[in-house]
């Protein structure tokens, strides 16, 4: 797969230290199809926010997370500190206060109706 036929595909995603396992289990659940790997699986869990997001970006995955108030800091620092060209996959804050089953539906959401590119460089709040 090329980058470009990569970006037109669904979203990827990878999920930080403390995201709720139960939203990943219900969206691998409901739709078996969606990529999306935790960062415990890819061996990440003690992996600092900065870190992690350079992490996402090698591995061309968004960031799931529920953190509101670092995380978008920190993506704005990886973002000036890009050379030109690149990009971060992007980033998805899930309110905390969300219900998993409503977490879970604005996941599918996005999943099955947005391409994988159109987050770039982006930090977006869930719900919209």
């Amino acid at each position: 797969m090329t980058g470009a036929e990569a970006g037109d595909g669904p979203p990827r995603f990878l999920t930080d230290a403390n995201f709720n396992l139960h939203i990943v289990a219900g969206l691998r659940r409901r739709q078996p199809a969606i990529d999306i790997v935790t960062a415990q699986q890819l061996g990440l869990l003690a992996t600092p926010d900065p870190e992690l997001l350079v992490a996402a970006k090698a591995l061309d995955r968004i960031l799931l997370t529920h953190d509101r108030r670092t995380i978008p800091t920190y993506l704005d620092d990886l973002l000036m500190h890009l050379p030109a060209g690149e990009h971060s996959p992007g980033v998805m804050s899930v309110a905390q206060r969300l219900p998993i089953g409503s977490a879970i539906d604005a996941l599918l959401f996005v999943w099955s109706c947005s391409a994988h590119r159109e987050w770039h460089d982006q930090f977006i709040y869930l719900p919209f």
